[in-house]
């Protein structure tokens, strides 16, 4: 009999990752543990984004990372980086879109430029991620892309007015499942991570402590999220252990959404 089944390995030795958003936040804890399971990392995130403490992070544990700057709504400036990815690193097997933005206004007196921004990179740079991500890996035969959603796009956040950031998320929720159907026969998986409320570096402003504390209060496991606790799902999805996996969202939130 034949089989597919790669067996129950976390291991990523020997493959190159691309991580969007990768100088920082949930992006930054993703790419530093997929290095410690053994993928070199190529960073992506904006030209004037300082990779230094994600790619020292990523040495000092004897991996491998190099920066490769690009905005993520351009699709040039992804496929440039993708070429420089697989050229310092080797052929591009896994990907994680973590690159996005996050505001509130009411709907009622929401600019549309506010909307379209996030859109823009939310929703848009995403797909153009993926895509320039999937041109690689569909030639290599094999790939596992992982996009950043959120909790969000499967819920209406209580107190946060943030329509256009909720339905951007569920967009990358649908999305992901789309791709994934495209993709499915030709070795490439797709899936989706829904964090709930984490420390970013957003959410560790002063301004917003009281706010955050009401997060936590709401949570059942009554605290937030640290971002590292987003990178151990994340390497799940990508690894051989999740070969059978596609067209998911996995939410991480806490227990957030069964209230």
């Amino acid at each position: 009999m034949t089989t597919h089944y790669p067996g129950v390995t976390f291991a990523l030795d020997g493959k190159t990752a691309l991580v969007t958003g990768g100088a920082s936040g949930i992006g930054q804890a993703i790419a530093i543990v997929a290095a410690e399971y053994g993928a070199a990392v190529g960073l992506v995130d904006l030209p004037s984004a300082d990779f230094s403490a994600t790619i020292s992070a990523i040495e000092a544990s004897g991996g491998r990372a190099i920066a490769a700057p690009a905005d993520v709504t351009d699709p040039d400036s992804m496929a440039a980086a993708v070429r420089k990815i697989e050229d310092e690193l080797g052929p591009l097997t896994l990907a994680v879109n973590a690159a996005g933005i996050a505001n509130a206004a009411p709907a009622e007196d929401m600019e549309l430029s506010m909307w379209k921004r996030l859109y823009d990179i939310d929703v848009t740079g995403v797909f153009i991620s993926c895509q320039a991500e999937a041109r690689a890996m569909l030639a290599h035969g094999e790939g596992s892309i992982v996009n950043i959603a959120s909790m969000s796009g499967s819920i209406a956040n209580r107190g946060l007015t943030q329509a256009h950031y909720n339905s951007a998320k569920a967009a990358v929720i649908h999305l992901s499942k789309s791709l994934a159907a495209e993709w499915a026969t030709r070795g490439v998986r797709v899936n989706a991570l829904s964090p709930g409320y984490t420390m970013t570096p957003m959410n560790s402003r002063p301004e917003v402590a009281e706010q955050v504390a009401v997060f936590a209060s709401e949570t059942p496991m009554q605290r937030t999220a640290q971002p590292e606790e987003m990178a151990g799902p994340a390497v799940f999805l990508l690894s051989p252990a999740a070969s059978f996996l596609t067209g998911h969202d996995l939410v991480v939130d806490g227990g957030f959404t069964i209230w």
